[in-house]
């Protein structure tokens, strides 16, 4: 009986961990609050920057011949080194556009969070885990980095309102059929 009992605790033990690997956000909109931030000058026409950061941190579990990863990937947005440059505004639509445009970066920022949340609820490490970690990190966050840079040159800054309104689309879709994060191994 007591066994039984044991094997029951691990069994439940194990499937909370599985649970509770990822760490889930609530996805945020934009607002002009958000820009705190001084704007910088000599920017070559840039009137506002997003600047987001991903707090990357985990415990490992090993669990048989492997690990899983306990991951806390949370999305900081760093309201201090944000910032819109309002003397460049010239109109409330003005405003509204450029925010929009922001939303852009910040939802590049959330959708690479989300994926490294999905990466690492589905993938079952070897003892070699923090190199292998790492590497998931580093090269989810390259495709990222390059899917902003992507999207700077398309928009040309959101100044090519056509583009602009393609990615608008695409980041509607991406979040709206966005994968669930924790698939159990």
């Amino acid at each position: 009986m007591n066994l039984r009992w044991i094997k029951w605790a691990a069994a439940t033990a194990l499937f909370i961990i599985t649970i509770n690997r990822a760490s889930a956000q609530q996805f945020h909109q934009l607002t002009v609050n958000d820009f705190a931030g001084a704007p910088r000058v000599n920017t070559r026409g840039v009137v506002a920057y997003t600047n987001c950061t991903i707090d990357f941190k985990y415990q490992a579990n090993r669990v048989n011949s492997g690990y899983i990863l306990n991951a806390f990937v949370k999305l900081v947005l760093n309201t201090e080194k944000s910032w819109i440059d309002k003397s460049r505004i010239t109109s409330t639509q003005v405003l509204a556009e450029v925010i929009n445009h922001e939303q852009g970066h910040y939802n590049i920022a959330y959708l690479e969070q989300q994926e490294i949340l999905r990466e690492i609820g589905k993938t079952r490490f070897s003892r070699n885990y923090q190199y292998e970690a790492m590497n998931m990190f580093n090269r989810i966050d390259a495709k990222y980095k390059q899917l902003n840079t992507d999207y700077d040159d398309d928009t040309q800054h959101m100044t090519n309102r056509v583009q602009q309104h393609s990615w608008d689309v695409y980041f509607q879709k991406q979040l709206r059929y966005m994968p669930p994060q924790d698939e159990p191994l």
